[in-house]
């Protein structure tokens, strides 16, 4: 059996170094250009420099993505842009453009090109073909089963990787290569710009009766006819190693510290309790359940692994996540008082009960003693995002340790 990587998204510096903290083989980023996440936070190139030396010091591999489908106009900048990204040395480069490939072969050859899933990677063929031209891996398409990639991997060269997404958001077009953002407002999905419109609810208009909307029933509340469930193969680790999958990749590069935090630790336990024994693995299997649903999600499938997706994998009723946790912030250093920094991402209050949730699996319930500001002044609570906070837990605490609130449900619904 073939011991995966286990690669995990990064939208900034911070993320990336929670990442590498919790469980990362390998970490994924953006830069400022080129790649599939416009919006995301991205990394300046000092961002990079720093996030890729944290990671090399620590054994953990940076990629980064270049995966946009080029224009004309595209191509001198990616050229600019390939020549300064080399000076970092990144462990890899995510294409799935083959004019931007070509550029990248012949600017930056010693570093790795990996064949984004943009790139429609659906038989072994395609794989014998990048490698030809020098790729180093390939990301399956999403909508391959693990059958078929198990086929793929019996088909190609031991030396040819071959990632596969297993966990979070799912596209509904075809290896994410959606027109629909275009079409609707200009934002083009294929250059990083998507504004997700197959999240939103739709409704028919007859072609005589302008302006007249009739839902697309599902029930009493409509439907959301493009919305598929987030894929989870937490509770499948033995099938996904079984296929020859080299890099167990996880969607992500839009989320914060808490989501990686919470989806690397719970799969880097999973992989490395069934690499040291399955029978660990089953033993386990109810905590990674139970831990994979601390992160926010829109419910779960396998979405293409054991066959084509149904009814089933879809949600009509809502776009929403289900968020059963609230993020509070990372601890940073410590004081001459015993109080340690952290930077507030949500409001929490002295007296609260909050969680510490630790890299090796350990979740820590405290009681929140003391809150100051940066200057030393008694807080009640901490109501103001991004504040630098000096906090006291009444227990040591390591840097990169993230904080969390369990949510009350709400007893009405």
């Amino acid at each position: 059996m073939r011991k995966p990587e286990l690669l995990i998204p990064a939208s900034s510096l911070e993320v990336l170094k929670i990442a590498v903290i919790f469980g990362a083989d390998a970490v994924y980023i953006g830069g400022e250009a080129y790649g599939l996440r416009a919006k995301a936070k991205n990394f300046s190139m000092e961002e990079m420099k720093e996030g890729i030396a944290f990671a090399h010091e620590r054994g953990v591999k940076v990629f980064v993505t270049a995966n946009i489908l080029a224009h004309n106009y595209d191509l001198e900048g990616v050229e600019n842009y390939l020549n300064e990204l080399k000076t970092m040395k990144p462990d890899a480069l995510i294409i799935a453009d083959p004019g931007i490939f070509s550029i990248a072969k012949r600017v930056c050859p010693e570093i790795e090109l990996h064949i984004s899933t943009q790139a429609n990677n659906t038989n072994y063929l395609t794989y014998h073909f990048w490698k030809d031209l020098g790729a180093k891996r390939v990301v399956a398409a999403r909508e391959l089963s693990l059958a078929e990639i198990k086929q793929i991997r019996e088909n190609i060269p031991e030396d040819l990787e071959i990632e596969a997404f297993i966990h979070g958001a799912m596209c509904i077009s075809y290896s994410g290569r959606c027109l629909l953002s275009n079409y609707f407002t200009g934002r083009d999905a294929n250059k990083g710009a998507c504004t997700h419109p197959c999240r939103w609810r739709y409704a028919v208009v007859e072609e005589q009766r302008p302006g007249e909307y009739l839902p697309v029933y599902e029930n009493e509340r409509g439907t959301y006819i493009f919305n598929s469930k987030d894929l989870c193969m937490i509770e499948h680790i033995p099938e996904v190693l079984d296929a020859g999958i080299d890099s167990l990749k996880i969607e992500g590069r839009m989320k914060t510290a808490l989501y990686v935090a919470t989806v690397a630790r719970t799969y880097r336990k999973a992989i490395d309790d069934y690499l040291e024994s399955e029978e660990k693995y089953k033993e386990n299997l109810e905590w990674y359940k139970e831990e994979i649903g601390k992160c926010t999600y829109r419910q779960f499938t396998t979405g293409f692994f054991f066959g084509k997706p149904d009814e089933n994998t879809q949600i009509y009723d809502s776009n929403t996540y289900i968020n059963e946790y609230t993020y509070l912030g990372i601890v940073g250093e410590k004081n001459e008082k015993n109080q340690y920094a952290i930077e507030q991402r949500n409001k929490f209050s002295v007296g609260e009960q909050i969680e510490v949730m630790k890299p090796n699996g350990d979740n820590l319930l405290v009681s929140v003693l003391s809150i100051h500001d940066e200057d030393g002044a008694e807080m009640e609570s901490a109501p103001h995002p991004k504040q630098k906070l000096w906090i006291d837990l009444g227990i040591d605490l390591e840097r990169y340790d993230i904080l969390r609130r369990k949510e009350k449900k709400d007893e009405a619904s």
